[in-house]
């Protein structure tokens, strides 16, 4: 067994929200240690498609204590994105494990004792920082496993040019699946399919030239009752009459589902063009596979040589974490933005909140949720240790006086 290692808090992640909450602990003075799964800083976003931008204006990629971006692209590509999180995690002055996976979480007193494939930790503050998006949620349906085609998760979707010349099919028109279709709109595939059960809250990404992103901090500001009805106004102003498109209108307004449900709104950056010219066909819900085929709620059958799945991510944070009563229904933190668990004590997460400001923004606001939070703690068991110390300071003081009036 290897030697147990010790630190005032350890940060489960070394992505974007990790780096962030190990950044804000450290400038309070708070020992920390990040344990990362894998081999490199940013492995999540080196494995995308090298054509991948952020779909948040580059005036929100920042990190707390980080420098504002300088780049020519409004929405950083992904190679910038690597660089930036590269040159953050070298800055920081934080011992960061690599390659270093957790296997298993104990609440102990006084803290929590962390087992991992290269020994054990302990810690009296735990922040997890895994991601909203660490596994692929992916449908299982009949008939898959004799399906002739290739069928990927949005997540692997490869340079667009490799689709060329070949029938695809997206399922989902979701964020990821509009990214997708957004690449493919300017490829040169043979035929592209859209596979929708409820229809996208979708704006464009710019207009007139202006980048629509650049008003988070308005829409962010506007009373949620608002946000609805705002959003459907503006998505028929841009883009008309979607249905008229096979498209349908979600029973769920875009504000609500982002809100309530962490469903980013989709941005359009081609997509609906290559719709309303008839290179991309919105067809019915996906029930199934046969051997050449991919079969539709309506009963028609088409066939694709390429199937992506743009079906979401999960967190998968049940393993770890499901005996402690800190997720929810589906499997996210009741807590997902750095508020404190009375349940679970020096358990905190952060990274799967979602807001109008991104993924950067909502980091920042949760690494200085959480140091802020532990900084409190420790200052207030110190000011209650230095109280104890004076009384009991004070008492020999009144037993040595009346000793001596003795």
């Amino acid at each position: 067994m290897k030697p147990k290692q010790t630190a005032n808090a350890i940060v489960i992640g070394a992505g974007l929200s990790g780096l962030a909450a190990a950044k804000e602990l450290r400038t309070r003075g708070i020992d920390v240690t990040v344990l990362e799964a894998s081999e490199r800083i940013a492995t999540p976003w080196r494995t995308r498609h090298p054509r991948l931008r952020l779909n948040i204006h580059r005036r929100f990629v920042r990190l707390p204590g980080g420098q504002m971006v300088y780049d020519k692209d409004t929405y950083l590509c992904r190679d910038s994105v690597v660089r930036y999180l590269n040159n953050y995690a070298a800055g920081l002055g934080v011992q960061i494990h690599l390659e270093t996976r957790v296997l298993a979480v104990h609440r102990k007193m006084g803290g929590w004792h962390v087992e991992t494939n290269k020994g054990d930790f302990h810690c009296s503050d735990l922040i997890v920082a895994t991601g909203r998006e660490r596994l692929k949620a992916t449908p299982v349906w009949p008939g898959m496993d004799v399906f002739g085609g290739e069928i990927i998760h949005a997540a692997d979707f490869a340079d667009p040019r490799a689709y060329d010349g070949k029938r695809i099919l997206v399922i989902g028109a979701g964020n990821s699946g509009t990214d997708v279709l957004n690449h493919l709109s300017r490829s040169d595939p043979a035929q592209i399919w859209v596979s929708v059960r409820h229809g996208p809250a979708i704006l464009p990404t710019r207009v007139l030239g202006f980048p629509l992103h650049r008003l988070a901090n308005l829409f962010a500001g506007l009373p949620k009752w608002s946000l609805d009805p705002m959003f459907a106004v503006m998505q028929r102003l841009f883009f008309g009459d979607l249905r008229r498109y096979g498209l349908p209108r979600h029973s769920v307004g875009g504000g609500t589902r982002m809100i309530e449900d962490g469903v980013a709104f989709a941005l359009d950056d081609g997509f609906v063009a290559a719709l309303k010219a008839g290179r991309v066909e919105a067809v019915e819900e996906t029930l199934g596979f046969t051997s050449t085929a991919a079969e539709l709620s309506n009963g028609r059958k088409i066939c694709p040589d390429v199937v992506i799945c743009a079906t979401g991510y999960r967190p998968g944070l049940e393993d770890l974490f499901g005996d402690f009563g800190a997720l929810d229904g589906k499997g996210y933190p009741l807590h997902p933005m750095g508020q404190a668990d009375i349940k679970n004590p020096g358990l905190w997460f952060t990274g799967y909140g979602v807001i109008f400001q991104g993924f950067f923004h909502a980091a920042g606001l949760s690494a200085k949720r959480i140091a802020s939070g532990i900084a409190s703690r420790i200052s207030s068991a110190e000011e209650l240790q230095s109280q104890r110390r004076t009384a009991h300071s004070d008492k020999l003081q009144t037993l040595s006086l009346n000793e001596a009036d003795q």
